[in-house]
């Protein structure tokens, strides 16, 4: 998949979480009709592995109250302060412990499966992809190796 103008990165943090951006991006990007086909099966909670439902599931409240404060233009910061407040409080540990398994979902574990045939699907052999979120980084041009983006969170 190509760059996707607004879409930020999954390793962007907002607050303590990496990923929640780059759902609400998608949100707004969706609703504005600039999301790539490609991207809507991922979009939601309809599916059990997609990413955005399992940061709704961290955080402790449904997809849909997310996207309707996202649409209605409340900052990143905001929504999220607004999910942890009326959802599942988390620690600091807890949310740390989130931004490791997301940023290595799909080494060894229940996602490994299907991660060699993203790859192949997007023509990324040989690169030193690791982990789902290693492939969409590649797949929308970024380098998160070359870059050491997990040092950041």
């Amino acid at each position: 998949m190509p760059h996707v103008p607004g879409l930020r990165s999954c390793y962007a943090k907002v607050g303590r979480l990496i990923y929640f951006g780059r759902m609400l991006d998608k949100i707004r990007l969706h609703a504005a009709g600039k999301l790539p086909a490609d991207y809507l099966a991922q979009l939601g909670d309809a599916q059990f592995f997609t990413l955005d439902g399992r940061c709704c599931r961290f955080l402790g409240v449904p997809y849909e109250t997310v996207r309707k404060l996202a649409l209605e233009g409340d900052k990143d910061e905001e929504i999220l302060i607004l999910a942890h407040a009326s959802g599942t409080t988390r620690t600091d540990e807890e949310c740390h412990v989130w931004n490791r398994f997301i940023a290595k979902l799909g080494w060894r574990d229940e996602r490994s499966a299907v991660l060699p045939q993203r790859i192949r699907d997007s023509g990324l052999e040989g690169k030193p992809i690791e982990t789902l979120i290693d492939h969409i980084e590649y797949d929308e041009g970024r380098d998160p190796v070359g870059d050491r983006a997990w040092e950041s969170i």
